[in-house]
């Protein structure tokens, strides 16, 4: 491997992915509403839940889903693309050279932390599956789909669905590119990335979950992923009638 291109393809990722799309779909439709503070009451009490990315959730919450799913649709671009040319560029045998693993991990890297924007951005899941179109479009679905039904099924907690899918990424791809280990590299990397940007509101979720104040399913909700997840946990019985109800 060439550092030199490694490097080039870290750089562009990182630029490109620092583009903040929430921002600028948030300035071209509603220049007047900050979404750089969003906050959530949280029920029984004056405290509230504070969402610290500036993302497509953040956007839905603020202007509506279907601008929300515009945003998602942008910040996944914006990791496919430099990724997809990265790969088409430098092909190998049996698997491309993996310099658009370091794009795409690197485009994560600066939807999380934007250096433009006081790195200050998003949560990372739509960069992730950006990212995985790419790499294993058959991915995206096995891995969202198994880890929703698990954390559904089996620890019967919505963030736990929310997230599986990313965690799932590790196995799957050891199990779809044998004898590489950049690819399974790449699966632990996108974990640490996720797990790192997401530190804050675990603390705050586990926090208000454990005194009953809060319910994820709220905010998941307010996306397409979410919407399916908290359909499929009410057949399930995950969640109880009269949560349903409140949430719904």
């Amino acid at each position: 491997m060439d550092w030199r291109i490694a490097l080039i393809a870290a750089l562009v990722g990182y630029l490109i992915g620092a583009i903040s799309w929430a921002r600028v779909v948030a300035r071209i439709f509603a220049p007047d509403d900050d979404i750089t503070k969003t906050e959530l009451d949280v029920p029984d009490s004056d405290e509230k839940f504070d969402m610290g990315s500036v993302s497509a959730t953040t956007v839905s919450m603020h202007l509506g889903s279907k601008l929300g799913f515009l945003t998602v649709v942008l910040d996944m671009l914006k990791i496919a693309i430099p990724a997809l040319v990265f790969r088409l560029l430098y092909p190998g045998d049996p698997y491309p050279q993996p310099y658009y693993l370091i794009c795409a991990a690197c485009g994560m890297i600066g939807h999380v932390w934007p250096v433009c924007c006081r790195f200050k951005g998003g949560g990372g899941l739509s960069a992730v599956w950006g990212g995985m179109f790419v790499i294993d479009p058959i991915g995206v679905f096995v891995t969202s789909i198994v880890g929703m039904l698990l954390g559904l099924l089996v620890a019967r907690e919505i963030y736990v669905a929310y997230m599986a899918g990313i965690w799932l990424l590790i196995p799957w791809l050891w199990f779809r590119f044998p004898g590489s280990p950049a690819y399974l590299f790449y699966g632990v990397a996108v974990n640490v990335i996720f797990i790192l940007a997401s530190i804050s509101d675990i603390k705050q979720y586990l926090h208000y979950r454990k005194q009953g104040k809060i319910d994820f399913s709220e905010t998941a909700q307010l996306t397409a992923m979410g919407r399916a997840m908290y359909r499929l946990g009410k057949r399930l019985g995950v969640f109880k009638e009269e949560e349903a109800e409140s949430a719904g």
